[in-house]
């Protein structure tokens, strides 16, 4: 007899969403505190995909506070995190995570669109 439980599956599938680790949030939210910010509830990170880095596509992360109209909100992990539809396309169930170890990257995605990543995991390619 299995003690794993058996979940529906509505319960596995995930949400058409940006996921914010607890790693990533907690260093969100110090560079937030850092830029003299965090007490404004009008700012947001800002995640795009613009063309570049040597597998075509790389990853931008701004703090930003305003929206605009094409925008795509999202809040996960208490980050509210704005991307353009365009970008939100490329990024669709992607998990900002953050590495400060001692082969830490900082911040880095692990995007289940992607085909192929580069060695630095900043670009990638679907």
């Amino acid at each position: 007899m299995s003690t794993a439980a058996t979940l529906s599956p509505a319960a596995t599938e995930m949400a058409n969403t940006i996921y914010v680790s607890d790693k990533a949030r907690e260093k969100v939210l110090q560079l937030l505190a850092d830029a003299g910010v965090a007490n404004d509830p009008s700012y947001f990170l800002r995640v795009s995909v613009v063309g570049g880095g040597c597998s075509g596509l790389s990853y931008k992360l701004d703090f930003d506070n305003e929206k605009k109209p094409m925008d795509q909100e999202f809040e996960d992990n208490d980050v509210k995190v704005v991307t353009d539809l365009k970008s939100f396309l490329y990024l669709v169930n992607t998990t900002l995570d953050f590495s400060d170890g001692l082969n830490g990257k900082g911040f880095y995605f692990s995007n289940p669109n992607a085909s192929r990543t580069c060695g630095c995991g900043e670009s990638f390619s679907v």
